[in-house]
């Protein structure tokens, strides 16, 4: 019997000593960087107030909730709200028009800022760099109403575009904002126009921690500009690259309803009406509270899983994500 208490003990201890070293480096580390930690309080109340605390609110969309009554007395419907989404005359196109907007934009603007940085990475002149830099990120810092008041002016049926078909082609002026069948493009192109500068600025980073002594190699090796371009600094930034596609998969069922309130209208509704600018209709101009929270809950559980998905699939494939 003593024999075992001693084991006992012996054992206790072994499980204690790894805890009691865990606790005591957090103290150091506390007391070694307490001014690191006094500055991180405010960004944690931030999220903890602003990001986390609202979510109890999810629960009305499980609810026939009215303003009048609040959340802990409004009637429970469970997932009627759901079903109601689910068989609208709504649900095909508003699924079919989220997922193409962000599939174009996936294709074609997801590439566009990595490769604006790989060309710029190959410019020699340092004036010439500048310029284009310049140029190239000065669309993000014009707002977004400013962006589609010109978007209006330019292709407008008497707009500058217009003017240049008809000049140049003889053709009939195309009505660009109000046929359906141009929204995506115009839509996806606006955004590249804005973004393409900005979002090269990550690529660029990633680009300058490559060491330079493989492109020295490289060199002496006789690789060409573009055998570097493929053999090192791609793979360089490949980490950077599948961290953000793995967000930007996160993200397949969201498209800014800022922007489409303002470039769509009832003759481009076939192809432009998404899943946010229905949740606004619904939730803001209807006051369908509970519906919206259904539709927004749905839209989030999926870009959720769909984030979780791309995360796995990159694991495996590359040994990089998120987590």
């Amino acid at each position: 019997m003593a024999i075992a208490k001693k084991s006992l003990t012996r054992s206790a201890q072994a499980e204690i000593a790894p805890r009691a070293r865990f606790r005591e480096r957090v103290l150091k580390d506390f007391a070694r960087n307490k001014f690191l930690y006094v500055m991180l309080v405010p960004v944690i109340a931030y999220y903890l107030i602003f990001q986390y605390g609202p979510m109890y609110g999810a629960v009305i969309a499980f609810q026939d909730f009215s303003p009048t009554k609040g959340i802990w007395e409004s009637q429970w419907i469970g997932f009627d709200n759901f079903v109601t989404f689910f068989n609208g005359a709504f649900f095909s196109r508003l699924i079919r028009n989220t997922l193409a907007i962000n599939i174009i934009d996936l294709v074609f603007h997801f590439p566009a800022p990595i490769i604006l940085a790989l060309l710029l990475n190959e410019i020699t002149s340092p004036l010439f760099k500048r310029t284009v830099q310049t140029i190239t990120y000065m669309p993000h810092f014009i707002s977004l109403v400013v962006v589609v008041g010109m978007m209006v002016d330019f292709f407008a049926r008497d707009g500058l575009v217009n003017n240049i078909i008809v000049a140049l082609l003889g053709v009939k002026a195309i009505p660009f904002l109000q046929s359906a069948d141009w929204y995506w493009t115009l839509f996806v192109g606006s955004a590249i126009w804005q973004t393409i500068g900005w979002g090269s600025i990550v690529y660029l980073a990633a680009i300058t921690n490559i060491d330079p002594t493989l492109y020295e190699a490289a060199t002496v090796d006789g690789a060409s500009r573009f055998r570097q371009l493929v053999h090192i600094t791609i793979p360089g930034i490949m980490p950077t690259i599948i961290i953000l596609l793995i967000l930007r998969i996160g993200n397949m069922m969201s498209v800014g309803y800022e922007k489409t309130l303002l470039l769509y209208n009832p003759m481009t509704y076939e192809t432009a009406d998404v899943i946010s600018t229905y949740v606004y209709r619904k939730g803001v101009l209807n006051t369908d509270y509970g519906f919206s929270a259904a539709v927004g809950l749905f839209n989030s559980v999926i870009n959720f899983g769909l984030l979780l998905f791309a995360n796995r699939v990159s694991k495996r494939a590359s040994e990089t994500g998120l987590f």
